[in-house]
């Protein structure tokens, strides 16, 4: 991962990581099923975008790389296997 992204990566992921802390505290407290889903559901739209933000770290760094330094097979199948986990 490129140091130009990390800390916004770092950032995000501790927002998540406050984020989860804060349900487990909502269940603990027995708040309803509906608000726990809610808050749920945003935490995996925000474990999401760490994702993408990652992974176009991956694209704008290492494939374009692969591409210079003319590995483009190489470069292809790491890409698909990166997508592949990601997805």
């Amino acid at each position: 991962m490129s140091s130009h992204k990390l800390p916004e990566v770092i950032d995000r992921l501790a927002k998540i990581e406050g984020h989860v802390r804060g349900i487990k505290k909502m269940a603990e407290d027995g708040r309803s099923c509906e608000e726990l889903l809610l808050q749920v559901s945003a935490i995996k739209a925000a474990i999401n975008k760490v994702g993408r933000v990652i992974l176009e770290d991956y694209l704008e760094d290492c494939v374009i790389d692969g591409i210079r330094q003319q590995n483009d097979a190489e470069t292809v199948e790491r890409m698909k296997k990166a997508l592949e986990k990601f997805i």
